[in-house]
């Protein structure tokens, strides 16, 4: 008689019912799936092109660690500016790091084609363009660009004609040969010529500058032909870099020559002015051109002559731009009456403000004091420089700052920013710079005194702000005053004569 074990009975009774449960459980979570709605599927996010990050980033990664700060537009093209959210504790109180901002471009990088497009437009066709010309611009200037097309062709033909002529050697190759170097020459200068018309509006309002700085031009082509005569055999580069820069002073004569003869006009007498100008002009170079025949017959010293004449060239170039008595307020300009007013409380006359104009500051020149329209991120360097000045222009349409690393004045522009903002701007901008000068001297004075090291005479932090709410009840009670006194005295004011950066700040998306 064999006995049954009740515990494997029980075990197997168990073993079937967690296994229907199991069934059943499977059975239940697969009818869920079924009828569940398919997942949501996860939107690609965004990419941006950060230079400091490098390369492409997603827009949620930079916002989970960097603080957005600051949104920026230039032509057309928008850059957001973050700093890292990761604080520092400074004096108790906690601001971010230092030189932590960060560009962001919003857009994809440019096509090349677009960008080669951008670069001829910027030599070929006015800023603005075709808003700044009138409708028969283009056909003017498409039937010019035809005739100097045939002219440039032609030109080939009787130069070698005329040296064919007067004898340069009845070899059949040599004259097309001395030709073609003739013509590469005046190429070059040609490609010159080219090149320094990108200058645009600077031909405007520095005219005087340019003007002076193209007659340095021509002396220094005028130097370099000479220089031929002792090193023959590099006759071709030394004449092709004398005409590159004969013809750059060249365009710089011809773009500033109606200006200045508008200056002197009243009435509509323009064309009449600058036809009796032009004769002024032949006449002379005729008797010079008489004067120097007879000097060269006694054959004197070419170095000496050369010498005295530049001398007199440009003794005579720099009486002449100085001579010009403007209306218009300028950079240079500006910075003589904005700092005659705050010395003196008076704006200087058009006769004193045109004498005291420093025709040495070039429009190319970088060391600038003061920096209009830059870009943020030429600005600012510190987050808690820029968030600790933005509170105090809240109701402004620009903002100005002081980088103590660069020593410039910034002043940066909001899109809402019109001609009179722009105008307001540079006011400021020259009086925080007065004020900083003003505190620097008598820190100097004060520290020199006392024997400390004048190695830490730079403003802090706490001093900027404090100057630039000091600056910033000055303008509200000067400005006002200031271009009244501008206009008594004849003076025209106009943004676009100060030639503003086109940077501009935007709001930041909400």
């Amino acid at each position: 008689m064999r006995l049954k074990h009740p515990s494997n009975s029980a075990s197997q009774t168990v073993t079937s019912s967690d296994t229907r449960l199991l069934v059943r459980e499977t059975l239940r979570i697969s009818a869920n799936l079924a009828s569940a709605p398919p997942p949501a599927a996860v939107p690609e996010r965004p990419l941006i092109r950060d230079s400091n990050f490098g390369g492409l980033v997603e827009d949620q990664f930079v916002d989970s660690s960097y603080r957005l700060i600051c949104c920026e537009e230039i032509d057309g093209q928008r850059w957001k500016y973050f700093a890292d959210n990761k604080s520092v504790k400074t004096n108790g109180s906690k601001k971010f790091k230092k030189n932590s901002i960060r560009a962001v471009s919003l857009q994809d990088p440019q096509v090349p084609f677009d960008g080669m497009m951008t670069f001829v437009r910027s030599y070929v066709v006015p800023e603005g363009f075709p808003d700044s010309v009138t409708p028969a611009y283009v056909p003017y200037m498409t039937w010019r660009a035809l005739k100097h097309f045939f002219g440039g062709a032609m030109g080939v033909f009787t130069t070698q004609t005329l040296l064919n002529s007067v004898g340069v050697s009845r070899n059949q190759s040599a004259p097309g040969a001395v030709a073609i170097n003739w013509i590469l020459k005046d190429g070059a200068g040609r490609v010159g010529k080219m090149l320094f018309a990108r200058q645009g509006k600077k031909f405007d309002y520095d005219l005087k500058q340019l003007r002076f700085a193209g007659d340095l031009l021509m002396e220094l082509g005028a130097g370099v032909e000479l220089a031929t005569a002792a090193v023959p055999h590099l006759f071709l580069p030394l004449a092709c870099a004398a005409n590159v820069a004969k013809n750059v002073a060249a365009v710089t004569s011809t773009s500033t020559r109606t200006p200045i003869y508008k200056a002197f006009a009243k009435g509509e007498n323009i064309g009449d002015v600058t036809a009796k100008g032009e004769c002024v002009g032949n006449v002379a170079d005729l008797l010079g051109t008489g004067l120097s025949i007879m000097i060269a017959k006694r054959n004197p010293s070419l170095v000496t002559t050369f010498a005295l004449l530049s001398c007199g060239y440009l003794m005579s170039s720099y009486q002449e731009v100085k001579s010009v008595v403007l209306h218009t307020l300028n950079r240079a300009r500006f910075t003589v009456a904005v700092e005659s007013f705050l010395k003196s409380g008076c704006v200087p006359t058009l006769q004193e403000g045109n004498s005291m104009e420093n025709i040495f500051s070039f429009p190319w020149s970088k060391h600038r004091p003061i920096v209009l329209g830059p870009r943020f991120k030429d600005a600012f360097q510190d987050p808690n420089s820029y968030l600790a000045v933005e509170p105090i222009f809240e109701r402004e349409k620009y903002i100005v700052s002081y980088n103590p690393s660069k020593g410039n004045i910034y002043a940066l522009f909001k899109n809402q920013a019109k001609s009179d903002d722009i105008l307001k701007a540079a006011f400021h901008a020259h009086v925080l710079l007065h004020i900083i000068h003003t505190s620097n001297q008598n820190q100097y004075s004060s520290w020199r005194e006392q024997e400390q090291d004048l190695s830490m005479l730079v403003p802090t932090s706490s001093d900027l702000q404090a100057h630039i709410a000091e600056s910033y009840k000055m303008v509200s009670a000067l400005y006002v005053p200031f271009k009244n006194k501008a206009k008594e005295q004849g003076w025209v004011m106009s943004e676009s004569l100060l030639n503003p950066g086109r940077a501009r700040l935007c709001q930041l998306d909400k």
